[in-house]
């Protein structure tokens, strides 16, 4: 298992024809690769007890819930996950939240658009393969996780 530390959480929601984000402000907390078969993540955030009813409601509807995060620094990229809520605890006036999810794989996403951008400037075969093998190296889309 790997552990970094949780800069950041925003859970995004749908409403209407919207995708609505909603910044959790933080206190601390934990992301851990679990590295299991099935790929899962652990985040733990710990908060002010303000946010309990939203995140009891969250628990309460049982189901699946879209979160980015950012992971160990600032700077870093949002990774977006796909998540259950699994654990809600009162400690004090705060409390911790538990996720359980997968990350979604934007790295995949990255190439796709590379390769359509390529194409639309009108690169192919052998020079298509060579554009974007050289691209590829300029943003780094090999070693990125997300």
């Amino acid at each position: 298992m790997k552990t970094f530390k949780l800069i950041s959480l925003d859970v995004l929601e749908k409403q209407g024809d919207e995708l609505k984000n909603m910044p959790i402000d933080l206190t601390d907390g934990l992301i851990i690769n679990r590295e299991d078969e099935d790929n899962h993540w652990l985040v733990e955030a710990y908060m002010d007890d303000s946010y309990k009813d939203y995140f009891q409601q969250m628990q309460d509807e049982n189901r699946e819930y879209v979160l980015q995060v950012k992971i160990s620094k600032e700077s870093n990229e949002p990774a977006t996950m796909m998540v259950k809520l699994v654990g809600l605890n009162q400690i004090g006036s705060s409390m911790n939240v538990l996720f359980l999810g997968t990350l979604l794989n934007r790295k995949q996403e990255k190439v796709e658009e590379m390769l359509q951008a390529l194409i639309q400037e009108g690169y192919q075969g052998t020079e298509l393969l060579e554009k974007f093998k050289e691209k590829s190296k300029l943003f780094d889309i090999s070693s990125s996780s997300k």
